[in-house]
């Protein structure tokens, strides 16, 4: 699940039209090797990004603006970007490009004939830069549609450097450790964890890194689609590895009752804020935005992160997201449309981004100097040497009715198991219930 989602505190959702200049404010625009070729010619982009998400991108497209001579209209839809689109093909005015961050809605756009296939020039970048699992993720019966231009690594645990010294444990290797370290520190007074149960979006990620290393990828891979049930003796184990941290009330601070009245903000909040009620949280990287914007800590000195452990002897989990660029079918401004993403699937456009923080690039091309700190720099790495063993987030392939919709689905049954780790059998029977559902509708 995408965190803008639940968290309009950090950037409150407009929509709006924002026209880039050829002023080029983004900074290392490569300015210098504009052929200006586009001049005269117009653009519209579209995206969820909002806030200082809305910023940077916007440093993307002056960048973009100072090479090519295009201009640029930008419009931030919320989460309502499907409804948006759809709106805006219906009445006969499409954006030309669209960035979209689940591999479910660039199925769904292809099947309604929205999308225009991505030119070579873009297809044969991508195989040369990146890992092929990116441009699978894209591809809709065997046809590049999106190309992934932003990435998010969530397999990351952040924690208290004083916590950790003052109980005297070091980060750990893999989940037996973890569980160590976490008896450790709630016995030197302060609860291991801050666990965000109320929306239960991060409660689908914990799973899905306990599954992905404890079962393995190709499994993942099969459960995502829905190939195997939820009762699966792979998914009891991993809610059984689960249950070992949601279900022990000195590991979790508040214990299950306070983990589901515990939100995303708050969780980082009760680790870092002014008085810690835990020592570490789990999620994705952009809690460094969280840190840095609303609690105003320094990451790397004041928070830090380790990678979220090996289950079982498996291998330590890469799991995360993304967001693809789309070209819109009868867009009015098709080569336009066809550059910009072409663009974006070199390292100078997510060198722009990245140098303004807050983004990683799945492009192995991308120089590591660019990004603003060794902890970027840490998350970027991790993506790239994962390679095609990169798993994307789980509930965001799914559909939404199963891993995208608060109350319900995988969300609902992910709570309920928090509040009785015990019932592993009537947790996975619950999860296959729903998941059958929704994969026939």
């Amino acid at each position: 699940m995408r965190l803008r989602s639940i968290l309009p505190t950090l950037a409150t959702t407009v929509v709006l039209a924002a026209t880039a200049t050829a002023c080029g404010s983004g900074g290392g625009s490569g300015s210098g090797s504009a052929t200006q070729e586009l001049k005269g010619q117009n653009l519209t982009v579209a995206a969820v990004w909002s806030g200082t998400e809305q910023e940077n991108f916007k440093k993307v497209l002056d960048a973009f603006t100072a090479k090519t001579g295009a201009t640029v209209s930008y419009t931030s839809t919320g989460d309502n970007l499907s409804t948006v689109v759809g709106s805006k093909i219906e009445g006969g005015d499409p954006m030309d490009v669209v960035m979209v961050a689940q591999p479910g809605v660039i199925k769904q756009f292809a099947d309604k004939g929205w999308l225009a296939p991505l030119p070579p020039t873009v297809t044969d970048a991508a195989k040369k830069n990146y890992a092929s699992i990116w441009s699978t993720l894209g591809t809709v019966n065997g046809t590049q549609y999106g190309l992934y231009f932003k990435a998010a690594d969530k397999s990351t645990v952040w924690y208290s450097p004083t916590a950790f010294q003052n109980a005297g444990v070091q980060p750990p290797a893999t989940f037996d450790d973890l569980l160590k370290a976490g008896r450790t520190l709630s016995d030197s007074g302060t609860p291991a964890f801050s666990v965000a149960g109320q929306a239960g979006w991060p409660l689908t990620d914990w799973f899905e890194n306990v599954y992905l290393s404890q079962a393995g990828p190709d499994l993942y891979d099969k459960l995502a689609r829905h190939e195997i049930p939820w009762t699966d003796p792979s998914v009891v184990k991993a809610l059984t590895t689960l249950g070992k941290v949601l279900g022990d009330q000195q590991l979790v601070a508040g214990g299950g009752q306070g983990a589901l009245q515990t939100d995303f903000p708050t969780s980082v909040q009760q680790v870092f804020g002014p008085q810690p009620k835990a020592a570490m949280t789990y999620e994705g990287d952009f809690v460094g935005g969280v840190l840095a914007s609303e609690l105003k800590k320094q990451v790397g000195t004041d928070a830090k992160v380790f990678p979220f452990p090996a289950v079982d002897g498996g291998k330590a989990p890469v799991m995360g997201a993304g967001d693809a660029a789309v070209v819109l079918k009868g867009a009015k401004h098709a080569e336009a449309a066809q550059k910009f993403v072409e663009y974006l699937a070199g390292p100078e456009a997510a060198a722009v981004w990245a140098r303004a923080g807050g983004f990683i690039s799945p492009n192995k091309a991308v120089d590591p100097a660019v990004y603003p700190d060794d902890t970027t720099r840490q998350f970027a790495k991790s993506v790239i040497d994962a390679g095609d063993a990169f798993r994307f987030d789980m509930s965001d392939q799914a559909p939404a009715a199963f891993g995208g919709t608060a109350g319900q689905g995988e969300w609902k049954d992910l709570q309920d198991f928090l509040a009785n780790p015990s019932d592993v059998q009537g947790a996975a029977a619950k999860l296959e219930a729903d998941a059958a559902k929704a994969y026939k509708g």
